[in-house]
C-alpha cells in the first residue's frame, strides 16, 4: 500500500525541506507546495497539510482556511511568541500551532505523533487544538 500524502505550503527552502524529510520519516510521502493555489491543487491527493504561517508570499491563515474547510488536518509552524496568529489559524480550522523551535529539536517525534492522531473530522480537530494530542507532541514550552 502506498504511503499516505502530507502537503507542506512553506516559501521558506529550509524549512520547507526540513518539515519534507520529517514528514519522509513518519513513513508519508511529502508534496511541498509554495502557494495556495498549488496548495488548492494538491489537496486531492493530500491526507493531512502542514503550513508555515509566517510565510511572505502567502496569507497562511487564508490557506489554513482552504485545507481545513476540505476536510484536511492541519499543523501549522509560527514564531514562539505570536499568540495572535496562533489563535487566528486554531480558528480558521488548524489542529495545532507548534513553535518553529519544537520542529527544529524534536520534529521527527512530533510530527509522527501528530500523523499517528489521524483524522477524525472537525470535532476531533477543535478537541485537539486544546490539548489532546499525544504527550510526544505537546511540550509544554514548544508548543506555540
Amino acid at each position: 500500500m502506498e504511503p499516505s500524502t502530507v502537503a507542506i505550503l512553506a516559501d521558506d527552502l529550509i524549512w520547507s525541506t526540513r518539515l519534507a524529510d520529517l514528514v519522509r520519516r513518519a513513513d508519508r510521502h511529502a508534496t511541498v507546495v509554495r502557494t495556495v493555489q498549488a496548495l488548492a491543487a494538491a489537496l486531492p491527493e493530500a491526507t493531512d497539510v502542514i503550513i508555515d504561517l509566517t510565510a511572505r508570499t502567502f496569507d497562511g491563515v487564508s490557506a489554513v482556511e482552504i485545507a481545513a474547510h476540505s476536510g484536511h488536518r492541519v499543523l501549522c509552524l509560527a514564531q514562539h511568541d505570536d499568540v495572535a496568529l496562533r489563535k487566528r489559524a486554531i480558528g480558521a480550522g488548524a489542529d495545532r500551532v507548534y513553535a518553529y523551535r519544537l520542529l527544529a529539536e524534536r520534529g521527527a517525534e512530533t510530527v509522527k505523533a501528530w500523523l499517528a492522531h489521524g483524522a477524525g473530522g472537525a470535532a476531533q480537530r477543535n478537541e485537539a487544538a486544546v490539548g489532546s494530542a499525544p504527550e510526544p507532541a505537546r511540550p509544554a514550552e514548544g508548543d506555540a
